[in-house]
């Protein structure tokens, strides 16, 4: 298993579809939330690998985000502060309503978010 990242991710399929080539941190939780708990990591030293606002798909169509963080903690690293407070900030603005989509919906979010995040690990070269 590499150890140079970790997925924290909020699509319940990711850890399935990832789990034996990194580690993957699950949390059920809102979009909103799973942010607020990359920032957490970002707090302890932790690095963005990938944008937390990657994809056309923004923050009030979809319930599901994966994101992509060094798993070495280290100092904080500001540039990674500043681009998860505006994705949070980003995301206040939208009010994504789960009840409108049904579950085929949600299952296509989950794909487009994994397709999302497995690119991300293809672009930075460890996949």
């Amino acid at each position: 298993m590499k150890r140079g990242y970790v997925i924290i991710t909020n699509n319940p399929i990711v850890g399935g579809a990832l789990g034996g080539k990194c580690e993957v941190i699950y949390i059920t939780c809102t979009y909103e939330d799973i942010l607020k708990k990359i920032r957490d990591k970002i707090h302890l030293g932790y690095r963005l690998m990938s944008h937390p606002l990657s994809g056309s798909v923004k923050p009030g169509e979809t319930p599901y985000k994966s994101v992509m963080l060094s798993a070495d903690a280290n100092r904080v690293d500001m540039k990674s502060l500043s681009m998860i407070e505006s994705a949070i900030q980003s995301c206040a603005k939208f009010n994504f309503k789960q009840d409108c989509y049904d579950g085929k919906i949600l299952e296509d979010f989950q794909q487009v978010d994994l397709s999302l995040i497995k690119s991300g690990i293809d672009s930075a070269g460890i996949g």
